[in-house]
């Protein structure tokens, strides 16, 4: 996934390219402004003419005037030779400073963007920064010497960024290298400030009124521009992309095309903004000529006159104040605003559940632009893919819990589909998650322990490693000799690098071969990427303390995301994660995992006691440490401490203390920090409020990788609310059980497309289509059917293609979809979009598992309630659907998505919940075999159920055939295995067939 690629200008707190500057109090030029202008100028010549003048005078020529010999070296130092020493020195810095002055009055005055860096010069070069500065603001205009606010963050001052696709040259390097911060651009942070007074002084004067222009930007590294997008940087919510689109609909671009769908624009085109947008980086006004090149200026002067022209010449334009002409109207029921002119307010899409009912003709097409997804999970591939596959654990471990459980009515509850915020993440997740490289990270490192273990070495220490086009790099703490093959040496002896190639090949040999073998570095934790690649820090291996300094709220974000990753990592066994300060509510992530703590003095406490016995422990067993030693070795737990909470000082030196034998002991410390200084801090770090990790004595500047409160609280609301029984819309009486979908299952609600699901897949109704495009249409409609709720379009392309596709032809695919399922009699499209925007399909379109539960629900709560032959029959229906498992024949590569699903635990207990609710009905009448006949066809679909298997046992009891009840027993004991018979299943064998140990034995 593309990701933005920005810079620093300086060595302040870099942000996004495309940020929305902060309102600023410009004020006018005082006298005091004058003052220091001159006082600057008096210093600029001080130390330009004034040092080197004084020099000449009062010194002299400091260099000799002949060529040395050797009996120099005899000479005795005097005083004039110690004298001329330092004269030699205070010219080389002159110099210097001359140079930096160069520098910057060139920079300042041409309007070139940000200075040259002179070598070595961070101080002098920041002082002649200043001083230009002071002088320029009074003496020249903002527009002449201050950089163009869409080149902030391009200039050659910010750190410079290796390369870190080549093999030899991997983004480790930087953790070693020292590279020197410089402080804040003085004069670009007043030069535009000026720039913002200056754009908004002349408002009022532009020919347009109040109304701005954008040009679409190429991609170069960053993400495609989208019209939510735009209007979320410079409106301030992206839901306003409407006002945008109706602003520019089907006006003529300069390439000559036109804007038709809100999801289509194209580099180089022009938008007209509503006269409230803000961010002057981007917004070009037409007037701007420091801003705007002469060819951009007469694109815009021309594309203005196609709005003017357009209200002008529009049909009904004369038909009075707040008239919509026919025709005129956006496809949410708004107004195109005129140019200059605020269009009226779209309605908020609702935070509700999708209603099933038919789509509206009004709603948003399925190609336009949706309501952007968490941008924090979709950045965090990693974190995704872990939350991912601990929600689904989750959830099948909680379904699973309610079906055992479950008496009567509450049988078949399925989790509730999220809403609102969490169904957004959701979507992140599923769009973001990266589950295949997590497990070949994951059988990496366990490849590499089983290399070392055959080869009786130690696990080499491990400070961090990088993630770069698929290969994997690992930092050692230090030279460990030769890396085991596949794996290679990198740029030093501190660098074991692994090609995704060979990373892939260790998932070829054998599945279960890494499964004995335990993870060797579960504290690795994603950080942050930096241009193509992926750091990932291992804590637990870390000498001493962690320190991160910024506002409390960034740390918080950034320790959340910490957090959540550790707890659901899937390269790691087991973990303690100690949360003190932050995340109160993480711990439904992973409950065995995450404990908290209320203070730090609880913490402190704590650590001491598991310090003192891990290193006692430690001793008694003879190793040194935890993190060496032989591979296989069975090691102790990680344990990390999270401290997002400032600490006093004491406590800061108390930390440091349990920290400085912590890393052997494994256990990590990373802690926050305010100030920035933290006692016992080994390797320090500041996250900014733009969303950027800094480590200027490691080299490092990342996009940081956070987790928002909002959307920490989505992703927690997912885990709590996937308790079926945890449902808020259930009555008094509890969650109500009735499905997200129900169909008409009487002679007259027969579906104009049915698609059988369970068992072999066949589609009734629509023409078979095109031999090639039929797969993949009948998987997106799979996809579709078993999120009745809507799937958004983002969910549905990461689905199909997992690695990726174009827009052109996601939208080819759509179409050609739309066009095979057709339209309903009425004209509706059987695919159409809801009100958020999201795919659903028209209630005309059911599948096999939409009749299954309804035949179910309206059995054991509709009419069959009443009447006990209606409900016979109608399980007897259901029970004839059922031909097998889900997709049963699914070709091998496709349908993946249906990992992060639970469909495929839900659908055996639903059908075992039908095979008993038959049993149950013919067992009242006493009709045994017509109760075993059921139950033995519920089996097969459900074959690990116990409910059913006990059922079996009473059924056949109930016929009297001790021989069938002895085949029975013996079955299900062979089927046992080496478990065992479960408590339950042998606690009812010994009340129907107390022989049954006999069979058993003499079987044996």
């Amino acid at each position: 996934m593309a990701r933005r690629n920005t810079t620093s200008p300086s060595g302040s707190s870099p942000g996004p390219r495309n940020r929305t500057p902060q309102s600023v109090r410009v004020r006018r030029r005082s006298a005091g402004d004058v003052v220091k202008a001159f006082l600057a100028l008096v210093a600029l010549l001080a130390l330009v003419v004034g040092v080197p003048g004084a020099l000449a005078v009062f010194v002299g020529w400091p260099l000799p005037h002949e060529a040395p010999s050797a009996d120099w070296l005899q000479d005795e130092i005097t005083v004039s030779t110690f004298v001329d020493l330092l004269t030699v020195v205070v010219w080389l810095a002159w110099a210097q400073f001359a140079a930096c002055v160069l520098v910057e009055a060139r920079a300042a005055l041409s309007g070139v963007g940000v200075p040259g860096r002179v070598p070595g010069a961070g101080p002098s070069q920041l002082l002649a920064r200043q001083l230009v500065a002071a002088l320029l603001l009074v003496g020249a205009t903002a527009a002449s010497f201050t950089p163009g606010l869409s080149q902030l963050g391009q200039g050659p001052d910010g750190p410079s960024r290796e390369s870190v696709a080549a093999a030899q040259r991997v983004p480790g390097g930087l953790l070693t290298q020292q590279r020197e911060q410089t402080a804040a651009d003085t004069a670009a942070a007043v030069a535009g400030q000026a720039s913002h007074a200056a754009a908004r002084a002349e408002d009022a004067a532009r020919p347009y009124g109040d109304t701005k222009f954008y040009r679409i930007q190429p991609p170069e590294g960053r993400h495609h521009d989208s019209l939510w997008e735009i209007a979320a940087r410079h409106l301030g919510d992206g839901r306003r992309y409407k006002e945008i689109y109706a602003l520019n609909k089907d006006r003529v671009q300069p390439d000559g095309s036109r804007l038709s769908e809100a999801s289509l624009i194209r580099p180089g085109w022009i938008m007209e903004m509503p006269g409230d947008a803000r961010g002057g980086d981007l917004v070009e006004l037409p007037e701007d000529r420091a801003q705007v090149s002469p060819e951009v200026r007469e694109q815009i002067h021309d594309y203005a006159r196609t709005g003017t022209d357009r209200t002008e010449h529009a049909p009904g334009a004369g038909a009075g104040a707040g008239a919509a002409a026919p025709g005129t109207g956006t496809a949410d029921g708004t107004t195109p605003a005129l140019p200059g002119q605020r269009p009226a307010e779209p309605p908020t899409p609702s935070t509700e559940a999708p209603s099933t009912t038919a789509p509206s003709t009004d709603a948003p097409s399925p190609d336009a632009p949706l309501p952007g997804l968490p941008e924090s999970l979709l950045a965090a591939p990693f974190l995704a893919a872990g939350l991912l596959a601990a929600l689904g654990r989750r959830r099948r471990q909680l379904l699973w819990q309610s079906a055992l459980g479950a008496v009567g009515g509450r049988r078949g509850l399925e989790p509730p589909t999220p809403t609102g915020d969490a169904l957004d993440v959701q979507d992140a997740l599923l769009v973001g998650a990266d589950p295949e490289g997590v497990r070949l990270l994951d059988r990496s490192l366990r490849g590499l322990a089983g290399a070392l273990a055959a080869e009786s070495r130690g696990l080499p220490v491990v400070h961090a490693a990088w993630l770069t086009a698929g290969d994997l790099h690992l930092q050692l703490a230090q030279p460990s000799g030769r890396p085991p093959t596949p794996w290679r040496q990198g740029q030093d002896q501190t660098f074991w690098v692994l090609a995704r190639t060979d990373a892939e090949g260790y998932g070829d040999t054998d599945t279960d071969t890494d499964t004995d073998i335990a993870a060797p570095y579960p504290g690795l934790v994603s950080l942050g990427t930096m241009d193509d690649s992926r750091l990932l820090l291992n804590l637990e291996a870390l000498p001493g303390i962690v320190s991160v300094s910024g506002r409390e709220a960034d740390r918080a974000a950034l320790f959340a995301s910490v957090a959540a990753e550790l707890a659901t990592s899937g390269w790691s066994d087991r973990m303690t994660l100690t949360l003190v300060g932050f995340g109160e509510d993480l711990t439904p992530l992973a409950p065995n995992r995450i404990r908290h703590l209320d203070g730090t003095e609880a913490l402190i406490e704590t650590m001491d006691a598991e310090t003192r016995q891990r290193r006692s422990a430690l001793g008694a067993a003879g190793h040194d440490s935890v993190l060496t030693g032989p591979a296989q070795h069975t090691r102790w737990a990680p344990h990390l401490v999270l401290l997002a909470a400032e600490p006093s000082a004491e406590d800061a030196v108390r930390l440091a203390e349990l920290a400085a034998d912590a890393s052997r002991l494994g256990i990590g410390y990373l802690v926050g920090t305010g100030s920035g200084e933290l006692p016992g801090a080994a390797w320090e770090m500041e996250v900014t409020a733009e969303g950027r990790l800094l480590a200027p004595l490691l080299g490092l500047e990342l996009t940081a990788q956070t987790l928002p409160v909002a959307h920490q609280r989505a992703v927690v609301e997912l885990f709590v609310t996937a308790d079926p029984g945890s449902d808020p819309g259930g009555g008094p009486d509890g969650p109500t059980t009735t499905p997200p979908f129900l169909v008409d299952v009487s002679e007259q609600g027969r579906p104009a497309v049915y698609a059988r699901l369970v068992g072999a897949y066949e589609v009734i109704g629509p023409d078979a289509p095109d031999g090639d495009r039929g797969p993949l249409l009948h998987e997106a409609l799979a996809l579709l059917l078993l999120h009745r709720e809507g799937v958004h379009p983002r969910v549905l392309t990461s689905a199909l293609w997992p690695r990726g596709v174009t827009d052109d032809v996601r939208d080819a695919l759509l179409a050609r979809l739309r066009a095979w399922l057709g339209t309903d009699p009425d004209g509706t499209p059987r695919l159409a979009a809801d009100a958020a925007g999201r795919l659903v399909l028209a209630r005309s379109v059911v599948s096999d598992l939409d009749v299954l539960r309804s035949l179910y629900h309206e059995a054991t709560q509709g009419r069959g309630v009443e009447s006990r032959a209606v409900r016979g029959r109608l399980l007897t229906d259901a029970l004839v659907l059922v031909r097998g498992p889900l997709l049963a024949d699914r070709p091998a590569g496709r349908y993946r998505w249906l990992t992060h699903e639970i469909v495929d635990a839900r659908l055996p207990l639903l059908v075992a919940d039908i095979g008993l609710a038959l049993a149950a009905f013919h067992l009242e009448k006493g009709r045994a075999e017509q109760a075993v006949e059921a139950l033995n066809a519920a089996l097969r679909t459900a074959p690990d159920d116990e409910r059913l298997s006990h059922e079996l046992l009473r059924a056949v009891h109930g016929t009297g055939d001790t021989d069938r009840l002895t085949a029975l027993a013996a079955d299900l004991v062979a089927r046992s295995g080496a478990r065992g018979v479960p408590p339950r299943t042998e606690a009812l064998l010994d009340e129907l067939l107390p022989s049954w140990r006999d069979g058993t034995a003499a079987a044996s």
